[in-house]
């Protein structure tokens, strides 16, 4: 049974920005429409596109209908950055194109500034595994407009970023989380109250038959509740509440405070879909995480070892500061906007830095006094330090890989930082006794 509902015919559509979500948004629309292309980098285009490719100056005489916009795209900083501004009212994303497409769909929509990746694929595994036909979407990886055989109690799981909730306008989800809100993309969304309020607008969307989760504390949010006319049902996550399920869960994985919160999310939404809480406790035991967040690499008597390159703010590396003792932490790349560390003693006097990258002085500055540190130009080199002190180091220790950082100044996204490290790591394991 096909639910698509046919509303994109006939439209004169720019498709703009050409990676993964580009392609499957072209592809979508192809067979009934009259799709164009552009790209600020034109070696992006593979060759197969190249005739639907448009040119700068042509932009200008052309009527579209819609503007898909990639999410990765800065109006503010782009090519056709006035061109876009003229057109703002015809800016949609794929989001929209889906939920347009299938507006009958149960969507469960989650984002937030930390653990969208992990509470999303932890959700598929409990729903796969209460055996529901589920798809997982979005920022994490799979544009949604690739999914096929689509049928009316498909449930989609959507990763979405604040990119791309900013840009859209008719999404809407039946479920919608937020899981946290901390300062982060302010280079971006020019202040954290914007950035907040993207994020906000997967609950000011929903009408009186949906269902919106969020963190039972979060003043941020309860703010914007106030201050707008909400009309989904509000379920405020108490993680107090939650300690009967956390006696339950034996994986070394749930031993932090971040994951437990995912968790937290996770057994609500299952109450609410009238899921079996028995194949939740299971999923959960048996989960292995994604690579590269919170990732456990290695793990002994004497040595546990965590790749966390997903890091890129202080907010989503304090969980872990606080969670282990004796931790070998190491940091480093571009620093975010108005990034800044929470003083907290409950864990300074466990930790030994070791800062690199372009932006190793900002993190220097950025530790508090009690912390002591060691500072490289690479990766490689700072381990080698590492390398150096924990060959002395009798007691338990935790080599944390948590870059609070964007990758760019040494590596092309996150992975590759996370592989480099997981190269230096194996290398290392050769040559100590553990």
């Amino acid at each position: 049974m096909n639910e698509k509902q046919i509303y994109f015919i006939n439209k004169k559509i720019l498709i703009y920005g050409f990676g993964k979500s580009g392609i499957a948004c072209f592809n979508f629309l192809k067979k009934n429409n009259i799709c164009t292309i552009f790209d600020d980098n034109k070696k992006n285009i593979p060759a197969k596109f190249t005739k639907k490719l448009t040119d700068i100056h042509k932009l200008q005489s052309v009527h579209f209908d819609f503007i898909v916009l990639s999410p990765g795209i800065d109006i503010k900083k782009c090519k056709i950055s006035g061109f876009l501004r003229r057109n703002r009212a015809k800016i949609i994303t794929e989001l929209d194109i889906f939920a347009i497409s299938y507006p009958n769909i149960n969507k469960i929509t989650i984002t937030g500034t930390n653990g969208k990746s992990t509470t999303s694929k932890l959700l598929y595994e409990v729903l796969k595994n209460n055996k529901k036909d589920v798809r997982l979407t979005g920022n994490i990886g799979y544009p949604i407009l690739m999914e096929k055989k689509i049928k009316h109690n498909t449930i989609f799981v959507i990763e979405a970023s604040s990119y791309q909730l900013d840009y859209s306008k008719y999404f809407r989800s039946k479920y919608s989380i937020i899981l946290n809100i901390n300062p982060d993309h302010l280079e971006r969304h020019g202040s954290f109250k914007n950035y907040a309020e993207a994020k906000f607008k997967i609950i000011k969307s929903q009408n009186n038959k949906d269902f919106a989760f969020i963190e039972n504390k979060n003043d941020i949010l309860k703010k914007l509740i106030k201050n707008n006319q909400i009309k989904s049902k509000i379920i405020k996550i108490d993680y107090l509440k939650n300690h009967k399920y956390f006696r339950k869960i034996d994986n070394i994985y749930f031993n932090n405070s971040s994951n437990k919160k995912n968790l937290c999310f996770v057994l609500s939404i299952a109450k609410i879909l009238k899921l079996n809480l028995k194949t939740v406790i299971k999923t959960a035991n048996k989960f292995k995480g994604l690579d590269y967040r919170q990732q456990i690499i290695y793990n002994s008597k004497k040595l546990l070892i965590i790749n966390d390159s997903k890091s890129t703010s202080f907010s989503s590396t304090v969980p872990l500061l606080e969670s282990y003792k004796n931790i070998y932490w190491i940091l480093g790349g571009l620093a975010k906007k108005g990034d800044k560390l929470p003083f907290n003693k409950k864990y300074i006097s466990n930790i030994k830095a070791y800062v690199y990258g372009k932006d190793k002085n900002f993190f220097i500055s950025s530790l508090p006094n009690q912390i002591s540190y060691k500072s490289s130009s690479t990766l490689k080199k700072i381990m080698k330090n590492l390398n150096n002190d924990i060959k002395n180091d009798n007691m338990k220790k935790v080599i944390l890989f948590s870059p609070c950082a964007a990758s760019f100044d040494q590596f092309k996204n996150f992975e590759d930082r996370g592989n480099s490290f997981n190269n230096i790591i194996a290398q290392m394991l050769k040559k100590i006794r553990i």
